[in-house]
């Protein structure tokens, strides 16, 4: 029994005597304390030193100084980074990486912020940094024995096999993804759509979308006219912050006029990442008129982000999520993905959701298991890992804005990681449920009853089940 039930017990229990216990115990497990956002101050990297306040903020000055290789990187950090770190980040393009390099001066900055900028002392700090971790992955993060589950797929949730038109995922009852393009501001190294999104790698050859966007958008509109079933879109990509903003605010008034559409949601990691995108004038003046239709015709919209860590929480990023909803964007939510060395512990957890919404007004939502997609071995946490994360963050932020930790399961969908209806910790494979049938499966008898496999990764399981796993054929 702890010290405080033991002294809730007592008869002389009172609210001074159970301040005291807490006072003389141990400490919260988690120790809120407010933190001011800060930007951190680019001028520490050499090469921009001379980057004024006004370009900084400039969308596009963002957009043509994008990192995108390692001389580039090296033009930015000079002597800050030692060779050994040039040499890593090369070797994982060409052998590992599932994503091209893609950096906004706006990411970067956020990486090593507070670091001693003597080249040994910034690349040790640079090396262990969590937004570095899954912006810029180099050849020595990725797990030496199971770099790939043998599992692993390029589109491990099947979105491209429930495509009803070019781009349109139909996978749940009542909503639909629109990828309008395949492109983004900023590039994660664990992107779900790395077999479509981004430039092709050494290890993968991506897919292209076929149809001309206007064509494509044509043919989306269609099938939701058709569909009255569906009233919930998420318009996503790539990134919406890479769709020209007239052609946008088009779809998205057109959207708006199939009376089955209630939700709409716009998908954004360039909340974070390229804040200046957000809080360009002509991009928030078409903001406010989508936002003041949507009101008008009784449509939710709002805008999903994607942040990992508390150091990608900047005021830049504050002020883009508070202009959002100050022209009439009802929620900014983040959906973050769970990643090991970047924010699979409590505290980071925490961190992150107080500084976003405490201080950014950006709603913490979900955080997705990282999907099975070649080369994340080393980002990926076991189910029972993501359980005792859920617990841990139970009871410290508001209900509504404590997130929800989600396996998104292959033929399944979102569920809760403690929806899992069986579970071989020893072989480190979930076996979960569903309650809906997606467009492929009208006519599968056995799709409610059945039980979809979801596996750790092999280097959390015992020594047995890391046996078993070597021993199955390849294939």
């Amino acid at each position: 029994m702890t010290a405080l039930h033991e002294a809730a017990a007592t008869p002389e229990y009172t609210r001074a005597t159970v301040s005291d216990v807490i006072a003389l115990s141990d400490q919260q497990p988690y120790d809120y304390a407010r933190r001011e956002l800060v930007e951190p101050d680019w001028r520490r990297f050499p090469g921009w030193r001379d980057v004024t306040e006004a370009q900084w903020r400039d969308a596009q000055w963002q957009r043509v100084n994008c990192v995108k290789n390692a001389k580039q990187l090296r033009a930015v950090a000079g002597d800050l980074l030692d060779e050994r770190f040039y040499d890593d980040l090369a070797a994982d393009q060409t052998q590992m990486a599932t994503m091209s390099t893609l950096l906004p001066p706006q990411m970067l900055n956020t990486m090593a912020p507070n670091a001693d900028p003597t080249p040994e002392a910034f690349t040790a700090a640079f090396y262990a940094d969590p937004i570095r971790r899954y912006m810029l992955p180099v050849r020595s993060d990725r797990h030496p024995d199971w770099p790939t589950h043998p599992l692993a797929t390029r589109d491990s949730l099947h979105e491209a096999e429930m495509w009803v038109v070019e781009g349109l995922t139909h996978r749940y009852p009542t909503k639909v993804l629109a990828e309008m393009l395949s492109t983004c501001p900023q590039y994660c190294g664990h992107c779900t759509r790395m077999d479509l999104v981004g430039n092709s790698t050494p290890q993968v050859d991506k897919h292209k979308l076929v149809l001309k966007p206007v064509d494509r958008q044509e043919q989306m509109l269609d099938y939701l006219k058709r569909t009255p079933g569906v009233r919930d879109v998420v318009v996503s990509g790539g990134d919406v912050a890479n769709v020209p903003w007239h052609q946008l605010e088009s779809f998205l008034m057109r959207l708006m006029d199939i009376d089955s559409i209630r939700d709409i949601r716009l998908a954004t990691k360039a909340l974070a990442g390229l804040p200046q995108h957000w809080l360009q004038p002509r991009v928030v003046e078409g903001l406010e008129r989508v936002a003041h239709t949507a009101r008008r015709r009784g449509v939710n919209l709002a805008i999903h982000t994607h942040v990992n860590h508390a150091q990608s929480v900047t005021p830049l990023v504050a002020e883009a999520a508070r202009t959002a909803l100050a022209v009439g964007v009802r929620d900014v939510r983040n959906q973050g993905v769970l990643l090991r060395g970047v924010n699979a512990t409590p505290g980071d957890l925490l961190d992150l959701c107080f500084a976003l919404q405490g201080e950014a007004n950006i709603l913490p939502y979900y955080f997705y298991m990282c999907d099975m997609i070649p080369n994340a071995e080393h980002w990926r946490v076991a189910v029972w890992e993501a359980q005792a994360l859920q617990h841990a963050i139970m009871g410290y932020l508001p209900g509504y804005a404590t997130p929800r930790i989600v396996c998104d399961v292959p033929y399944v969908g979102k569920r809760w990681v403690h929806q899992v209806a069986e579970y071989d910790r020893e072989r480190g494979v979930s076996y979960w449920t569903k309650n809906y049938r997606t467009h492929i499966e009208l006519d599968d008898a056995d799709a409610l009853t059945r039980r979809y496999p979801y596996y750790d990764p092999i280097q959390t399981l015992p020594e047995a089940g890391q046996q078993w796993w070597r021993e199955q054929p390849e294939g």
